[in-house]
């Protein structure tokens, strides 16, 4: 089976210029996330508003992360959010044309109506026999419409199909992590945790890196703890209490808030979203950014990240 790079995979934004895709900012972002360390992008998620994106932007928002990345990192995408199996069919088909590495499943479009999971792994099946064989898979335990978390089954059945190699986790559970990387342990399947406060300790059970919403702040911090804490176990203790308590500031507006964080990284970016208001950007959430921008380059200079 296919392998990815462990290490950060940011939750990737989409940026617009007049109410459509700004593909010069597209760029832009996947140089940003270069050069602050990352080893991938997961892009067409729900942090790129791919509810809100036709099938024809997804492909190609997909398509030019992709050729932007140009193989330096690793990409995946999803884009999967059809409720239909024929509809789901096809955007997984188109989106794999994207040429990433890897087309991450929605976990909530395989059970719509969470009745179990003999109906997932029914549909999942099905979905499966239907889309390209070559086609490598992840799974995405995407909050919206609801959260649909991977049982202990669910994931055996993955594990059983050799297909899947990213799974994007959101139980935000240490104790839930701890058995899942344990059930995975030597599978090829890596789990991506999507949340700061439990990184650290998820790092510590064999998680392969971060894929979550907090990447598009302070990525090359997030690269640091992956890369340093076996090596550094008392410096990366400390820099990951610190994110916990800044991750919580995530809520507020996004990703309007991730577009107004940047101009503070240097982009020239609209904050307008299709997800989230911009007026929802109060001054007291700007006053919060600008304070994380201030500890976050503090610590930067304490972590040494200007060497990645």
């Amino acid at each position: 089976m296919k392998t990815i790079a462990k290490g950060i995979y940011p939750t990737m934004i989409t940026p617009y210029k007049d109410g459509k895709i700004d593909y010069e900012n597209v760029q832009n972002l996947v140089e940003w996330y270069i050069k602050m360390g990352c080893t991938g992008i997961f892009a067409v998620c729900q942090s790129s508003e791919m509810w809100y994106l036709s099938l024809d932007e997804r492909v190609a928002l997909g398509k030019a992360v992709v050729e932007a990345a140009a193989r330096r990192i690793n990409v995946v995408v999803s884009g999967h959010t059809a409720p239909s199996p024929e509809e789901q069919v096809k955007e997984i088909n188109e989106m794999a044309k994207t040429g990433a590495d890897a087309v991450v499943l929605v976990s909530n479009r395989l059970d719509i109506h969470n009745l179990g999971d003999d109906e997932f792994i029914k549909n999942a099946e099905a979905l499966l026999e239907k889309i390209d064989p070559d086609i490598p898979l992840g799974i995405y335990e995407c909050p919206i419409p609801y959260k649909r978390l991977l049982t202990p089954k669910i994931i055996d059945w993955c594990i059983s199909t050799g297909r899947f190699l990213f799974i994007k986790d959101t139980c935000c559970n240490p104790d839930m992590l701890e058995a899942r990387l344990k059930q995975m342990e030597g599978t090829g399947i890596l789990l991506y945790n999507a949340n700061e406060q439990t990184f650290h300790h998820s790092l510590k059970h064999g998680a392969a890196g971060y894929s979550g919403i907090m990447a598009n702040f302070h990525p090359d911090l997030l690269t640091w703890l992956h890369n340093n804490f076996e090596a550094m176990p008392e410096a990366a203790e400390a820099l990951s209490d610190t994110l916990s308590m800044i991750a919580f500031t995530e809520g507020p507006a996004y990703p309007c808030t991730a577009k107004y964080y940047l101009s503070h990284e240097g982009f020239d970016m609209d904050i307008y979203s299709r997800s989230s208001s911009p007026k929802n950007l109060t001054s007291y959430q700007k006053l919060c950014m600008d304070q994380m921008y201030r500890l976050n380059k503090s610590l930067r200079k304490r972590y040494n990240c200007q060497k990645l």
